[in-house]
């Protein structure tokens, strides 16, 4: 059974120290040192994104995302940064982040899609939240990447 996560939903400018020093850890250590991908992080879209931070009972940061603030990357918001721990992988913390982010974004903005850029290996997972690939295959940083969009109103879990 899937333990319960705690969420945080916070602007930039609410993070803690602690918040932020957890949550780069959390990117870094998959985006960087676990994917082999070298590249700048700090790309300046976390002053304009909200971020969701899914901890354990324990206080242990285990899922993160950011919603990026419709005009800084896309025209809709767009989710990026999706990472989970590794130690957690399998557990359904994914899924559960997902369906978190989605809700909080369709909330913060109804009636708008969202829009990402996602690994093309994991167009599937996404698929399984409403988005449809809507370009063609490009390179970022090295891993094949996608750009998909989740109409409002899509269905999903």
């Amino acid at each position: 059974m899937l333990p319960d996560l705690t969420w945080e939903w916070l602007p930039y400018g609410a993070l803690t120290r602690d918040q932020l020093y957890d949550l780069i850890s959390l990117r870094e250590e998959v985006f960087v040192v676990e994917q082999n991908c070298p590249y700048q992080d700090a790309d300046g879209r976390d002053r304009h994104a909200w971020h969701l931070l899914g901890r354990d009972g324990q206080g242990r940061l285990l899922a993160y995302l950011r919603v990026v603030e419709p005009g800084h990357k896309y025209a809709e918001p767009s989710i990026g940064r999706v990472v989970t721990s590794p130690r957690e992988r399998r557990t359904g913390f994914g899924r559960a982040l997902m369906r978190e982010g989605i809700r909080r974004t369709e909330a913060f903005y109804p009636g708008r899609g969202i829009r990402i850029s996602a690994q093309q290996r994991l167009e599937g997972f996404y698929r399984g939240f409403g988005f449809r690939t809507v370009s063609e295959v490009y390179d970022e940083d090295g891993i094949p990447h996608v750009e998909m969009l989740r109409e409002a109103g899509a269905s999903g879990p």
